[in-house]
C-alpha cells in the first residue's frame, strides 16, 4: 500500500510542476504579446481548462472526434508557448501573427468549451442494437392459417427478438424493484416504444 502511494504522490508532485511551468510559460507570452495584467493569467487558466474539459469528454467514449480535436488544440497552444519562451523567440519583438493569435485564442477557448460542455452524448450502443435487431427477427414467422367459413380470422404471431425480451425482462425487474408490482402491458409498451401488439407477444413472454 505504501510503495502504491509512493508511485501516485510522484506522479502527482510531477504533473504539478509540469502544469507550473506550462501555466509560466502562458503568463509570459501572453504578457509579451500586449495582454498584461490579470489578462496574462487568464490565458493560461483558459488553455488547462479546455485541457481538462476534452480530457473528461475523451474519458466519457461519446463524440471523440470533437474532444480530441479540442484536446489537440489547447496540447498545441500549451506545447507553443513552451517552445516559444525557451530561447527561440524575443519576447522583446513579437511578431504580429503571434499577437493576433494570442489576442484570437479566447474567443476559440470559449467555443471550444461551451461545445463540449452543452454537446449533447450520443446515442447508446446497446440500444441500437436492440434496435436492429428488430428488424431482424430469429424465426421467421409462420404463416397465417387460412381461416375456415364461418371461423373468425386469426391473428398471427408477433416476432419477438429475443435480445428485446431480454431487455424487457430487465425492465420489468427494475419496475418491480422500485414499485413493488408487477409491470402492466400499458407500462411496459411505453418504457419499450412498441405497438400495442408486439408489447402483448413480449408480456407473454416475460
Amino acid at each position: 500500500m505504501r510503495a502504491r502511494l509512493a508511485r501516485v504522490d510522484a506522479v502527482l508532485v510531477q504533473a504539478l510542476i509540469a502544469a507550473a511551468l506550462s501555466f509560466a510559460h502562458l503568463h509570459d507570452l501572453a504578457m509579451a504579446a500586449g495582454q498584461d495584467g490579470w489578462k496574462a493569467w487568464a490565458y493560461p487558466v483558459s488553455v488547462d481548462l479546455l485541457l481538462v474539459a476534452a480530457w473528461r469528454r475523451l474519458r466519457s467514449g461519446t463524440t471523440k472526434v470533437a474532444a480530441w480535436c479540442w484536446f489537440v488544440t489547447a496540447l498545441a497552444a500549451s506545447l507553443g508557448a513552451n517552445v516559444a519562451t525557451a530561447g527561440l523567440l524575443d519576447l522583446g519583438k513579437v511578431p504580429a501573427w503571434l499577437r493576433i493569435l494570442v489576442a484570437g485564442w479566447p474567443a476559440v477557448a470559449f467555443l471550444g468549451g461551451t461545445l463540449l460542455a452543452h454537446t449533447a452524448p450520443e446515442t447508446d450502443p446497446g440500444t441500437e442494437v436492440i434496435e436492429d435487431q428488430e428488424d431482424e427477427p430469429e424465426t421467421a414467422p409462420e404463416p397465417p392459417a387460412q381461416p375456415t367459413i364461418g371461423a373468425p380470422a386469426q391473428t398471427p404471431p408477433v416476432p419477438v427478438p429475443s435480445a428485446l425480451v431480454e431487455h424487457a425482462r430487465k425492465v420489468a425487474a427494475e419496475h418491480h424493484t422500485r414499485t413493488g408490482a408487477p409491470i402492466d402491458t400499458p407500462t411496459l409498451r411505453a418504457r419499450l416504444g412498441v405497438p400495442a401488439p408486439m408489447a402483448e407477444a413480449i408480456a407473454a413472454h416475460i
